[in-house]
Order: C-alpha cells, then sequence, then structure tokens
C-alpha cells in the first residue's frame, strides 16, 4: 500500500471467549454488537470515511460509470398492464424520482389514469423507503399498503380509499410480509414478527376500528416456523401458511367468512413440505397441492377435495420425475400452467385439464430464463410471463394456451443502440472435486480472445435452494464493453439443478457450495477466460458466506472480492438463538448448540472463524446498520480480522448504510450509484487503465465521459 495513503481504521480489541461444548473461541471484536455504544457508530463512520478516501482516486471513473448506466435506462417508463376485471393496472417511473408510481385505467388503456400510490410522496423526507403487501381489495375501491422507513423490515400498515386518494384512520404498526383482504372488502389479515424477527403471529383487522382492537387469529409457538398469509387466485380461500425449512403446514377459511375457524388441509409431517392453490371447475371443487410427500423429491402435483383434503384424500395429477424439479404451478379455468426446471434451466409447462394434454412452451437460447408474469384473472386463456437471458432484455410475453401462440408485449428498452448480437452466451460445465459437473453461465463481448487476459467477474451464492437466473442487466455493459467476461457459478447449495442439487450444498454437504466455486474459478482460467489476477468473485448475504470461505480456501485465486452484507460470522450466530431468524436456520445450517458434529462441521468453514496467514485480494465490503437478517457486525468484525491477519498489502474496504438494512439503499439512482461504485472498485482491483478498453476490444471509445 502506498505510503501516502491513510491508515485503515483500527477496532479496539476487547477478547471475549466463546465456549460450546468444551470448545473455547476468542473473539477480539465481539464488542462491535453494542449498537448503542458510541465508540462502535464511530468506528463505523471511520471506515466509511476510509472507504471513500482509499476510492477517491476513482471518483471520477465512479461519475462515468454512473452517467454509462443511467444513460442506457429509458427513466421515464411504464409496465404493461395487467388486467383485473374492469381495471388495468400498471407502474410507471419519471425521470428524476427514485421511486414507482402505482396507477391504473378504467376499462382499457385510454381510461384516465388514476394514481393508486405514488411512493416518492410518501418517500419525502425519509432516507430510506420502501412498500410492501401492496394489495388492492376485492371490490377494487382499496388499497392495502405497509411502509418502512429505515431498513429493519418492520412495517406500518395503512388503508387508501381509491376514488378519494386518501388514506383511512386506519393505521396497524409493526407488521410484517403477507397480507389478505376477506371478500367483505372491510376485514385484512396481516403478520407479525417476534423480538427474533420470526413472523408468528396472524392478526384481523377491521376497518374503522383501532389497532389495539385487532385479534389475533393464530400464533405459532414452535421456533422453527414461519407464518405467512395470502390469497388463492380465485380469491375464494385465505391461506395461513406455516413452514420451516424442510416442514409445511397449510390451513384455510373462506374469504366470505373471516371470522371462521381455519380449517387444516394436511397437518405437518416432519419434511414433508407443500403448498396450495384452489382451482373450481368441471374436476369439482378441489385444492392443488405441490408437494415432496411419499419420496417426491422433486416434487409432484397432486389434487383433493376441498372440506377433505388431507394426505390420505390426495391422487397425483402430475408424477413425480427425477429429472424434472416442479417449482410451482399458475392456475386458470381451462388450464394449468407448471413451473419447473429442467437441464439447469427454468421453464413453461402448460397441461389443458379437459385431457391431461401437456406441451412445453419452447425458448430458442442455450442459456435464458422464463418467470411468470401478471396473470390476476382465473377465467382467462392468455398466459403472461417473463423472459431474459445474459444477452435478451426483460422481455414480457402474452401467450395463448390454447393455440400456443406468443405476442411480445414490451422489450426493455437499452438506450444508446445496444445490439445483442454483439455479445455472447454460453454455458460452460467444470469439474468439482468430487466429480460432479457444475454448471457456468457467461456472456462476453463476441471476439473475446481466449488467452487469459481478460478481466472476469464471478457471481455466486449457493444457499436456501435459491437459483441464481441468468438474466440481462444493462448496467452489466459498463464491464462487459470494457472486455470483461461475467459468469453465474451455478453451485451447489442453490436449486439450479433440483432439489438433490440443494441438499448436497446444505447441513453436512455444505462445503460442497465452496470447493463448486472453487471448481468453476478454476475452470474459467484453464479455459483462458481470465487469470487469477484479473479475476473477481461477488456475492451477498449467504452469498457473502461464499465469498468469505472461498477466500479463505484459496486467496491467491482472485484479484478481488466484493461481499455485500456478508453471513460471514456463521459459528457464532447460529449458536446465539436471540439473534433474528437463528432457531428458523438451523434446518439449513445445523444445529452447533445441541449438535457437536454441527458445531466442528460450522467451525470448519465459517469465514470469520478460518481467515488465514496469507496474502488477501482486495475486498469491498458492504453493511447495513439496521440489517435485520446478517447483523452489521458480522462484517466489521470480518474486515478486521482479515486486516489483521493478511500478508498482502491490497486494500480492505467497508461500507456501512448507516440508515438502511439488508437490501442497501431504496431509491433507484442511489441504488445505480452504487452500482458504479462497485464496479469502480472492480476495475481498480483487475489494475483496469482507459486504454484497456479498447486494447480489450471495446468496440467504441470508453475512455471519455459520456
Amino acid at each position: 500500500m502506498p505510503a501516502e495513503e491513510p491508515a485503515p481504521p483500527v477496532a479496539a480489541r476487547h477478547p471475549t471467549v466463546l465456549t460450546v461444548h468444551g470448545d473455547s473461541r476468542s473473539d477480539e471484536w465481539y464488542w462491535l454488537r453494542e449498537r448503542e455504544n458510541a465508540e462502535v457508530l464511530a468506528h463505523l463512520e471511520a471506515e466509511n470515511a476510509y472507504t471513500k478516501l482509499a476510492l477517491a482516486r476513482t471518483e471520477a471513473l465512479q461519475d462515468q460509470l454512473y452517467d454509462e448506466i443511467v444513460g442506457r435506462i429509458l427513466e421515464t417508463d411504464l409496465s404493461v398492464p395487467a388486467v383485473k376485471g374492469d381495471w388495468w393496472y400498471y407502474g410507471r417511473t419519471v425521470e428524476g424520482l427514485q421511486y414507482p408510481i402505482a396507477c391504473r385505467r378504467r376499462g382499457g388503456p385510454e381510461g384516465p389514469e388514476q394514481v393508486m400510490l405514488d411512493q416518492n410522496e410518501l418517500a419525502s423526507g425519509h432516507e430510506f423507503f420502501e412498500v410492501a403487501n401492496h394489495v388492492v381489495s376485492p371490490d377494487a375501491t382499496l388499497l392495502a399498503y405497509a411502509t418502512d422507513t429505515d431498513g429493519s423490515e418492520r412495517y406500518t400498515l395503512r388503508v387508501r380509499d381509491l376514488e378519494g386518494g386518501e388514506d383511512l384512520e386506519d393505521e396497524v404498526p409493526d407488521t410484517y410480509y403477507g397480507l389478505a383482504w376477506a371478500a367483505d372488502n372491510r376485514t385484512v389479515f396481516y403478520v407479525k414478527v417476534d423480538a427474533a424477527m420470526r413472523p408468528y403471529q396472524l392478526w384481523r383487522h377491521v376497518l374503522g376500528s383501532a389497532a389495539s382492537d385487532d385479534v389475533l387469529v393464530h400464533q405459532e409457538d414452535d421456533d422453527r416456523f414461519y407464518l405467512g398469509v395470502h390469497l388463492t387466485k380465485s380469491e375464494r380461500f385465505v391461506l395461513l401458511t406455516l413452514a420451516s425449512k424442510v416442514t409445511s403446514e397449510i390451513r384455510y377459511v373462506a374469504a366470505d367468512d373471516p371470522t371462521g375457524h381455519f380449517r387444516m388441509v394436511a397437518p405437518r409431517e416432519q419434511g414433508v413440505e407443500y403448498d396450495v392453490d384452489h382451482h373450481a371447475g368441471d374436476e369439482g371443487d378441489r385444492f392443488l397441492i405441490v408437494t415432496n410427500a411419499d419420496g417426491a423429491v422433486n416434487f409432484k402435483l397432486v389434487a383433493a377435495p376441498v372440506g377433505d383434503s388431507g394426505r390420505e384424500h390426495w391422487s397425483d395429477v402430475v408424477p413425480h420425475r427425477t429429472d424434472v424439479k416442479l417449482d410451482g404451478i399458475d392456475v386458470f379455468m381451462e388450464h394449468l400452467v407448471l413451473f419447473e426446471r429442467a437441464a439447469g434451466l427454468r421453464r413453461l409447462a402448460v397441461r389443458r385439464l379437459s385431457d391431461g394434454e401437456t406441451h412445453v412452451v419452447e425458448q430458442t437460447e442455450p442459456v435464458y430464463t422464463i418467470y411468470p408474469g401478471a396473470n390476476l384473472e382465473f377465467d382467462s386463456r392468455i398466459l403472461r410471463f417473463g423472459y431474459s437471458s445474459l444477452v435478451t432484455p426483460h422481455s414480457v410475453y402474452d401467450y395463448d394456451l390454447e393455440t400456443r401462440t406468443r405476442e411480445l408485449m414490451k422489450r426493455q428498452p437499452v438506450l444508446g443502440g445496444y445490439d445483442p448480437d454483439e455479445y455472447q452466451t454460453t454455458r460452460l460445465w467444470a469439474t468439482a472435486t468430487d466429480g460432479v459437473e457444475v454448471p457456468v453461465s457467461l456472456v462476453h463481448r463476441k471476439g473475446l480472445a481466449l488467452d487469459g487476459r481478460a478481466p472476469a467477474l464471478l457471481y455466486g451464492y449457493g444457499s436456501y435452494e435459491h437459483s441464481v437466473e441468468p438474466v440481462f442487466s444493462s448496467l452489466r455493459l459498463s464491464l462487459l464493453d470494457r472486455g470483461f467476461v461475467f459468469a453465474i457459478a451455478h453451485v451447489r447449495g442453490g436449486g439450479e439443478l433440483g432439489r438433490r442439487w440443494y441438499e448436497d450444498g446444505k447441513l453436512l454437504t455444505k462445503k460442497n457450495t465452496f470447493t463448486d466455486f472453487v471448481a468453476c474459478a478454476e475452470h474459467l482460467v484453464a479455459q483462458g477466460y481470465c487469470s487469477p489476477e484479473r479475476l473477481v468473485i461477488r456475492g451477498g448475504s449467504a452469498g457473502g458466506l461464499l465469498m468469505g470461505a472461498t477466500v479463505n480456501l484459496r486467496p491467491d485465486l482472485f484479484g478481488g472480492v466484493v461481499a455485500e452484507v456478508p453471513f460471514v460470522d456463521v459459528l457464532t450466530t447460529i449458536c446465539d438463538e436471540t439473534l433474528p431468524l437463528t432457531v428458523l436456520e438451523w434446518e439449513e445450517w445445523g444445529n452447533p448448540k445441541a449438535d457437536p458434529e454441527a458445531y466442528a462441521y460450522i467451525k470448519s468453514y465459517s469465514p470469520y472463524d478460518n481467515v488465514a496467514r496469507a496474502p488477501y485480494p482486495a475486498m469491498f465490503v458492504t453493511a447495513g446498520l439496521n440489517d435485520p437478517r446478517v447483523s452489521y457486525w458480522e462484517p466489521a468484525k470480518w474486515v478486521q480480522r482479515v486486516r489483521d491477519r493478511t500478508t498482502g498489502e491490497a486494500r480492505v474496504l467497508l461500507k456501512t448504510e448507516l440508515g438502511a438494512g439488508h437490501m442497501g439503499p431504496s431509491g433507484r439512482y442511489d441504488a445505480w450509484r452504487d452500482e458504479a461504485l462497485v464496479y469502480a472498485f472492480v476495475l481498480d482491483a483487475v489494475g483496469w487503465q482507459p486504454a484497456d478498453d479498447i486494447a480489450a476490444g471495446a468496440v467504441r471509445d470508453l475512455t471519455t465521459p459520456a
């Protein structure tokens, strides 16, 4: 590190000894969790100041990147309207405004616009702002919505009269995700969390009454389970969902009987998961259930009569398949749409209910993703879906379920002359240490020389069965047009290759996630896509855990690391039941408090506990002071320990959002500015210089600001 640069902040050491199962660990910076301690805030502010100084030499580049990002985006834009009843619902954005505006028109696209919710007005005066539970009442006259102004994910519920445009006096504080209207248009079901941020209570509110008069409908006392609520698509039933990581239980009440008793679809059975929707047609009034019961590892679809829905009455509709994972369904009057995953890619299949005839909605690109759109009408033969790839911008299609014809309703514009034919996307397969083939999706400009000189950014996640989809990003063009390769490592622990892929990357097989990622990085290098010194890796939250564990394994393999709100103090957190969501996580990671084997295994990979005496690459780490998912002190402590133990000279930077939480800044311009900062760090980490744009094969000169 050059001598003229300031030294990074050093937090005081106050060792705390943590002992579990007779094993003691000393944590020098455990005290950073003392949120009310003025020294903690002062330290975080000092870290922010140091990061700003350390990246000062990239400020002009940050501005250029930000201008490029904004310059490709149609800032004043609107979504494709979704029809329900007499109303056409859509959202729009306005140049210069941070947040979307929710609107609708009666009768068609030419009707007068009605603004339902302008988030920009509500966000005025707040550094952070987010809306959740944005739900229109069945008679379309009211809007329930909830707001968070600090990133803590605790929301205040309000109801707006859509005709008059004013909020009712009803106000319910401290609510969470999940909301359902009853058919009377007066009753709202909502969710509350406990001290550990576990959603555990379902409440019922009647408009015009005080929140203090609300009725507790159900409380889930098993700390492994979390609670949710929503309507079936038919709007006939309110569903109360109770689920752990591996077990489900769903209860229902008729939407026109909101004070009635919630009946059970099927009682919880350890290891059995299921999800429910409702269909009424020629086949009768029935629940359609996606489940892994009876050994259906990749899930199957069953049906059961409403009112007689226990396991003994389940009958197969779509049987289990070993090569296709059934992720979910959408119900229409005459068809079912199956959301499936096969060969590592998402797909949609359509099943005609009258005769069971099924077809897959065909696609042409080798690497892509497809996802459901806003399908609000039950009695319809038009399926709306979204489509994207690493080279194709997000596109909205309407698909006729009978004729199998599709109409492109909108493709997200990319300003500035984007041509997808100038880019190439492909899928590679890397061989893991145990011989398993791991998919890698990537994109780069055509004509890339595979001689190892190109820089690359490799992204990964690999937890909770979450699949990282190969979608387009216009922001990413600022890297691709500078000669970068962008790649996604679809490692075990995610859901890309079915349920087994997930199970082989959790609990006592979690290390597969990390060794898979190393194998993907090594494969990119071996195939000539990049070299270690020009390879940067990126991940957030549990993907930040992946970054931490991977860089501990192979600090020599990377030129830089971006770890956003990283879950890096795994062992201490999962041993502490007082922290948000800990007990819920035991079925994902193991219970180290009760199980010595789980304790030893987690300790062997927990990034904070395994920082090595080695030359670590440049690192950019983020945190959120109000983050309820990954506490700010995890990245703060990790940065201290990496700096303390690294034998190299590369910078290790920490940037903490002091007024936000897990998701970072809430406004779109703020988010774009943050992405420009990350890109500037990435470019700096690989030694990028303005002349590299042309040397790397960029087709236009990006060395001067737009």
